[in-house]
């Protein structure tokens, strides 16, 4: 005869929590967010100094949209190679290498700084040095991700990385700010420090064989990754949505404009409202750590996205330093959802002997939201002026988000992500 005591004894183990500080269970993932937190933290203390400085020296928006797309051009000039050398060699080394490439750029800065500068074009050679760099160092890092925790917990440590990242722009640009008033050569001294010490954390972290061997690199094994992205409409239309909605809506890119001609609140101001956009976007990710997007997941990209573009009509017509944070904080916490989402579906979708190239691809995606949002940005803030073109992006965002609805109801529709895509 079966007792009740027996009968309990019998009973499966409950699951481990998937929830909370699950990721963190994992000691080489804990190591890839510190070593992600201080490289994060180190690059936008350096975007505040780079911003102020270059717009101090010419009084030009278009330089600070020329800047980021100085930064954006290697991603794509380089995408045939960065993607094949993520998939056939260690991941972590070229992570290691990608953020010694950008000490060696904020030294440089460094240099620049203190022997005093006459004219922009040498800041926007280092800007393209920088971005070389995380051309290699984004996508081994991205596809590096999966391998670090099992499946169940990839949600969780998505989330986690998302907010290691919103933190360093809440964190970094203050700080950047602060730190400018004692001069730029202080920004970038301290961001070569916080790179070198990102570099040396990943040494913490155990060795990987590479995820595929012998291909050489190639045309046709590049677009095997573009071919993927096509042929599945939800990872065309996730990605592509990303593109278009933040190309429209890079007002961070003017905000050196609106600190110091439209709100007048100095380097300090501007060091807060870069901070403004990580501080919703920290609140959301913590959020997402807890109850991660479960249900209705394409409803939810598409609301959040629109709520980004009201976000930044909103932050355009602003005269006020407090709305103009409050705006900036909602686009962000609006913003960090979508990229939870888009960071879940694209690795879940890839095989991992894929994931560099695909990654690859993707970061040129993302690069051409940002730093060719920001060109994008100059160009319109030049054409139109700082607040209309602002504004223009925020309302060609609510149109992209409905007219990607129609182009891919597949994506609107989706549910679940752990249901195959």
């Amino acid at each position: 005869m079966t007792g009740v005591g027996d009968q309990a004894d019998k009973s499966p183990p409950p699951k481990p929590s998937t929830r909370g500080w699950a990721a963190f269970r994992h000691r080489d993932f804990t190591v890839y967010w510190l070593s992600q937190l201080c490289a994060q933290v180190a690059m936008q203390m350096q975007m505040v100094a780079i911003g102020w400085q270059l717009y101090d020296l010419t009084r030009r928006p278009l330089d600070l949209g020329l800047v980021g797309l100085a930064e954006f051009l290697p991603a794509p000039l380089l995408v045939l190679l960065t993607g094949h050398v993520a998939d056939r060699f260690e991941r972590r080394r070229i992570v290691q290498i990608g953020n010694g490439a950008q000490t060696l750029g904020s030294l440089l800065l460094l240099a620049l700084a203190l022997h005093g500068l006459s004219g922009p074009l040498p800041i926007f050679s280092v800007a393209f040095l920088i971005g070389a760099a995380k051309a290699f160092n984004a996508p081994a890092g991205r596809a590096m991700l999966p391998n670090l925790v099992p499946v169940e917990h990839l949600a969780n440590a998505v989330a986690w990385r998302s907010t290691s990242m919103q933190a360093a722009f809440v964190g970094g640009p203050a700080l950047g700010g602060v730190l400018y008033i004692l001069g730029p050569q202080i920004v970038y001294g301290t961001a070569a420090a916080l790179l070198l010490a990102a570099t040396l954390i990943m040494f913490a972290m155990r060795h990987r064989p590479a995820a595929q061997g012998g291909e050489p690199p190639s045309w046709s094994s590049v677009l095997a990754g573009i071919t993927l992205i096509w042929r599945r409409p939800v990872l065309l239309g996730a990605i592509s949505l990303d593109l278009f909605a933040v190309l429209f809506g890079g007002a961070v890119a003017l905000l050196p404009v609106y600190a110091r001609d439209i709100l007048m609140v100095g380097p300090e101001g501007l060091g807060l409202l870069r901070s403004a956009p990580a501080a919703g976007a920290v609140v959301m990710a913590l959020v997402l750590t807890q109850f991660p997007v479960t249900r209705r997941v394409g409803h939810t990209l598409f609301l959040v996205v629109a709520v980004f573009g009201v976000g930044t009509i909103l932050f355009g017509l602003s005269t006020s330093f407090l709305l103009s944070l409050a705006a900036l904080a909602v686009l962000g916490g609006a913003d960090v959802v979508s990229v939870f989402i888009r960071s879940t579906i694209v690795p879940l979708a890839t095989p991992d002997n894929m994931r560099g190239r695909v990654t690859a691809v993707e970061m040129v995606f993302i690069g051409a939201s940002n730093e060719l949002g920001a060109f994008e940005s100059g160009v319109a803030a030049a054409l139109l002026g700082t607040v209309p073109a602002v504004v223009f992006g925020g309302i060609a965002t609510l149109i992209v988000c409905g007219l990607w609805i129609r182009l891919f109801p597949q994506l609107y529709h989706v549910d679940r992500l752990d249901q195959p895509l």
